[in-house]
């Protein structure tokens, strides 16, 4: 199995990017069920065996990969990968994001220890804290801040790598903060907000019959105990809201700073590499640090040589011959159906590529087996490398 790539195109250099000691962050984005996990933990073996100090924030993975990286339980917190070959000097850590406690820790720091208790006691924020749209998307950022300055203060790690949420679509991580900022600014938020701010009597003054309307139908709707419960949790986080989108703000401009590199990790089908395409244009929309795409997963042939039609040909031959070599047949058939899918995989890539000349590339051969211990991430390293 080898890493395949056009040799007219830019290629992605991993082992550079890894040793670059002014690369600081390194974000794996792009469509959910593409290996960002799997590239994410296999980029920080291979930093931290080459000794940089490394902390990877992984996005729900997979279970046999998070046993892999020790994570048997989510934990919110950095815990150190054993089996790691740190002879270079290097370390590793790792942690799986809890978005509860992420979204706690932001009530804590953004609030008064009072209103953060009435936050976090309150029954409609415990029910939807980790299910907001956007949450997961807002609260690995937070976290990434968390992590950046973390390793600033106490020089714990000098490398962040981040597998961004398995997301419909990849540009949810980017656009996660301004549609939460969106939510706070929200007409349904003012009019949950309206009668803890104005009021009884003066309510029903500044407010219109049609408002008043609203607030009945709410309550009908939610019965009025957890109409009751949104009104005090949304009057309550109306005095974070500017600490909300300060976070947000300095998470969003540290993506964009020289020490922050963006890999982009797509597979070789339409869809996915489109996904990749509208994020690597909004990547330069945004002046934001590409460092490459990584296309994984793509078909390779013991066979190169014999085309999918020749397969094809020997196989349909063999059997109107009457040949009783059920074996050879089926074996035939079989790398025709893998030459068709190399031959529309590499021309999907090659098309990406063409569309892109000056991104640098990486593809991956597809593995025939799931990676789940440190030997199979250390492969992926390998192949990413080159």
């Amino acid at each position: 199995m080898a890493t395949t790539k056009s040799p007219e195109h830019p290629r992605l250099d991993i082992d550079a990017l890894l040793a670059d000691p002014g690369v600081g962050i390194i974000v794996c984005c792009g469509a959910g069920g593409v290996g960002k996990t799997t590239t994410a933990a296999a980029l920080g073996i291979r930093a931290a065996e080459a000794g940089r100090k490394v902390v990877v924030l992984t996005i729900d993975p997979a279970r046999r990969l998070a046993q892999a990286l020790g994570l048997t339980e989510l934990d919110n917190t950095p815990r150190p990968v054993a089996g790691v070959d740190l002879s270079s000097g290097g370390s590793l850590d790792a942690m799986m994001l809890d978005m509860k406690r992420t979204f706690d820790e932001v009530v804590e720091a953004h609030a008064t220890p009072e209103k953060a208790a009435q936050i976090l006691e309150n029954p409609f924020y415990q029910a939807v804290s980790s299910s907001f749209a956007g949450t997961q998307e807002y609260m690995a950022m937070e976290k990434l801040g968390q992590l950046r300055a973390q390793a600033e203060h106490e020089g714990t790690w000098d490398l962040i790598v981040v597998d961004t949420p398995p997301s419909r679509s990849a540009l949810d991580f980017l656009d996660a903060p301004k549609r939460l900022g969106s939510f706070l600014d929200g007409r349904f938020v003012r009019l949950l907000m309206a009668p803890a701010k104005v009021g009884g009597r003066a309510y029903l003054k500044v407010f219109s019959v049609g408002v008043d309307l609203a607030q009945r139908t709410l309550s009908r709707v939610l019965g009025g105990q957890m109409l009751q419960d949104v009104q005090t949790f949304v009057a309550a986080l109306d005095t974070m809201f500017g600490g909300f989108r300060e976070r947000a703000d300095v998470t969003y401009a540290l993506l964009k700073e020289h020490t922050t590199a963006f890999v982009v990790v797509a597979s070789p089908d339409r869809d996915a590499l489109r996904e990749a395409a509208f994020f690597v244009d909004r990547l330069g929309e945004e002046r934001m640090p590409l460092a490459g795409v990584v296309v994984n997963r793509l078909q390779s042939l013991g066979a190169a040589a014999l085309s999918a039609s020749r397969a094809e040909d020997g196989a349909q031959q063999l059997a109107d011959d009457g040949a009783d070599d059920a074996l050879t047949a089926g074996l035939l058939a079989l790398h025709a159906d893998l030459a068709s899918t190399a031959s529309r995989q590499h021309a999907v890539v090659t098309r990406f590529a063409a569309a892109h000349p000056d991104v640098e590339l990486s593809t991956v051969a597809a593995s025939a087996t799931d990676v789940h211990d440190l030997d199979g991430l250390r492969e992926v390293g390998r192949l990413l490398a080159g």
